[in-house]
């Protein structure tokens, strides 16, 4: 699925994302364990697919960092600029987008695994240049064995969601 299409499904899906019903503790304690690892005087930040719910972008500024977020869905920075207007945000696809500098904190969770599969390897190593020395980055992707692809339905949009596969990763 290219990223476009991708954009077009989270646009419509944006305000549930920043409802009420969505669950704002996904990842967290990830987060949590991963900040063990990070700078103790804050730093720069940034949240790779930030979305509109603003649970990792508030939890990055709580532990002290300037934060930027990067969101391919027009609708969902419209809300997350709403609930954080002192915050950059870009609107980008991260598999072609150039970091405009150097972090010491990457979040890119519940994200990459929407970038197409043929550019997840890209994607990591970028990330990966974006870090600072003694940086840190946490991700999610899928739990699988071999590299895999599919598309499936969420709230009525079509989501893709790909993975290397743990061996590769």
């Amino acid at each position: 699925m290219e990223p476009e299409k991708t954009a077009a499904s989270y646009d419509q899906l944006a305000a549930h994302w920043a409802g009420a019903d969505f669950n704002r503790a996904n990842g967290i304690a990830q987060h949590v364990r991963a900040m063990r690892f990070a700078r103790k005087d804050g730093g720069l930040a940034i949240d790779v697919g930030c979305g509109s719910s603003g649970r990792i972008i508030e939890f990055l500024i709580e532990h002290g960092f300037s934060v930027e977020g990067v969101d391919i869905s027009t609708e969902m920075l419209a809300l997350a600029r709403e609930r954080h207007p002192g915050v950059q945000f870009h609107q980008a696809d991260v598999s072609v987008w150039e970091f405009p500098g150097k972090y010491d904190f990457i979040s890119a969770w519940d994200s990459i695994w929407h970038v197409p599969l043929d550019r997840h390897e890209a994607v990591l190593e970028k990330l990966c240049a974006a870090l600072t020395p003694g940086g840190v980055m946490i991700f999610t992707t899928g739990a699988v064995d071999a590299p895999d692809e599919v598309t499936n339905p969420c709230l009525g949009q079509p989501l893709y969601h790909a993975a290397l596969g743990i061996p590769h990763i």
